[in-house]
């Protein structure tokens, strides 16, 4: 077990005050490998605990790999915690601060995980297949059966290739954006940009035809 990091006040633990994190693994401190071992600890325990939390949707993962995921996990958010230390304001303990970075980058992970055997259609189909859901009379389902056959022609009409490949990924096929990403070469948020600008697009095209958007 690792013994925690000594400062003024004593060892750093989850509990310690933010000033105390954060002068413990201030650069060039006299203690600063112990403080930065602390808080990989600290965020290790926090990928073990949301690997845990998921480990019900990956039962067919082995227990190893599961904690090699938690220990990456970890790995890279002590990267992550270490490089944004200056953006740290205190709005909140430090240690429920880093322990979030640790929870992000288990779920991006698991996700990825989850996703690996599993084939991304990147250009798929599906937005011409819409269909409204059974609810309501004949008069609602007739209304809600117009808009989305409007949505798929402003879908295959309004789009590029590329709103309407990552549109139809994201928001009908359910494909994580993670795993998206990683699939694209490219970063969450161009994806989120371009989803952004591939709803705006159809919304006005919805609303230049008369419905609510």
């Amino acid at each position: 077990m690792t013994t925690p990091a000594p400062t003024a006040s004593g060892p750093l633990t989850p509990a310690s005050s933010n000033q105390a994190w954060l002068d413990a693994l201030a650069p060039g401190g006299a203690g600063r490998d112990q403080a930065v071992e602390a808080l990989h600890e600290l965020l290790l325990r926090a990928a073990r605990h949301e690997v845990s939390r998921r480990r019900a949707s990956l039962s067919h993962v082995r227990g190893e790999v599961l904690e090699d995921i938690a220990n990456q996990a970890a790995d890279d958010a002590l990267v992550a915690v270490l490089a944004k230390l200056e953006g740290f304001r205190g709005a909140s303990r430090f240690s429920t601060w880093a322990y979030k970075f640790a929870l992000l980058e288990a779920g991006v992970k698991l996700r990825r995980r989850a996703w690996q055997e599993r084939e991304v259609v990147l250009d798929s189909d599906s937005w011409t297949r819409l269909a409204p859901q059974a609810q309501g009379g004949p008069e609602a389902g007739a209304e809600q059966a117009e808009l989305l056959g409007a949505l798929s022609e402003s879908i295959g009409s309004e789009l590029t290739p590329h709103q309407r490949q990552v549109l139809v990924a994201l928001a009908i096929d359910g494909v994580p954006i993670d795993v998206l990403a990683e699939r694209l070469s490219t970063t969450r948020g161009a994806l989120y940009k371009t989803l952004h600008d591939a709803r705006k697009k159809l919304r006005a095209a919805l609303t230049e035809r008369g419905f609510d958007a």
